[in-house]
């Protein structure tokens, strides 16, 4: 009993530090997102409906929190945490794109494309992806240019051919195709993971961090981004459309690769529990520190949307 009464309050606590942070977020996106005005208005207006007011924040959850075990300045990494957000947002826009997953239905709300058209929604997703790195790169973000430019490097590793682009290429190709367990895990590490991993990296980086200490934040966010994917993938096969805010049933319609599809349920949902359980592991070293990191793990794989 003693046991379940901690786990609930751990449960939330996360619950009320997801909310705040997420609210902190949205604050800074406002800022840092154009103002509709002027000729391009329409750009700006599309930019912040794929950005505001909807998402879990997880991405920023992870930068502000790992950023907070090396006591970083919470404005600076509240910036890195909304670079992130736009840069998620991004690849939202132009996953929903009839070119690619054609979705009409995102957080709840109709698709970016769908709300607007197709050319905007391209043009914002390019934008939005333009103004992630240009918010890195500001003083504002680190008062250390080296920092600024640690941080544009890897988040462009992360979200590039190596990263989230090449893992969308892969995840095209491999419609309708019987790809083996290891095939499906590096294309779900490269789509979903890189970015995840660099999220819990970033708070690494703005604290100036010695290099082990970084590592076992990137071991975590690897690890925690794989978990993260399977209850994905989890929910899509069980969850309802009300309950995920976008279109149930999708990947297996589409002859996605999932390791669901592969394991089944039981044995995906044994595998997601395992990768949380080894996530929360990688944080040993910073002690109660991290507690709602490694909260946040075992979060990825009970959540029901």
């Amino acid at each position: 009993m003693a046991s379940d009464a901690v786990e609930v309050t751990g449960q939330e606590g996360l619950a009320a530090a997801l909310a705040s942070v997420a609210a902190e977020v949205e604050s800074t996106l406002d800022d840092v997102l154009p103002a509709p005005e002027g000729a391009e208005a329409r750009l700006a207006e599309a930019m912040r409906y794929a950005t505001l007011g909807g998402g879990k924040r997880l991405r920023a959850f992870l930068v502000v929190e790992s950023a907070a075990l090396f006591r970083v300045d919470r404005r600076c990494a509240a910036r890195v945490a909304a670079a992130v957000e736009m840069l998620h947002a991004y690849s939202l826009v132009h996953d929903d794109l009839p070119a690619m997953d054609d979705d009409d239905l995102r957080r709840g709300k109709p698709s970016t494309h769908r709300a607007f058209d197709e050319p905007t929604a391209i043009l914002a997703g390019d934008a939005l992806q333009a103004r992630a790195f240009e918010v890195l790169a500001e003083p504002d973000t680190h008062s250390n240019p080296e920092a600024r430019c640690e941080l544009v490097a890897a988040l462009g590793h992360a979200s590039g051919a190596r990263g989230m682009a090449g893992g969308q290429m892969i995840d095209m190709l491999a419609e309708g195709a019987v790809l083996t367990v290891d095939q499906i895990v590096r294309l779900q590490a490269l789509k979903t993971g890189r970015l995840l991993q660099f999220s819990a990296e970033a708070g690494a980086i703005l604290g100036r961090a010695p290099a082990p200490q970084r590592l076992l934040l990137a071991a975590y966010g690897r690890d925690f981004g794989a978990a993260f994917q399977i209850a994905d993938d989890l929910l899509d096969a069980t969850g309802t459309t009300a309950e995920t805010g976008k279109t149930a049933g999708k990947d297996a319609a589409a002859g996605k690769a999932t390791l669901v599809g592969v394991l089944g349920e039981e044995r995906a949902r044994a595998q997601a529990q395992a990768l949380a359980t080894q996530a929360a592991a990688h944080l040993d070293g910073f002690g109660e520190r991290a507690h709602l990191l490694r909260a946040l793990a075992h979060y990825a794989v009970s959540r029901r949307q």
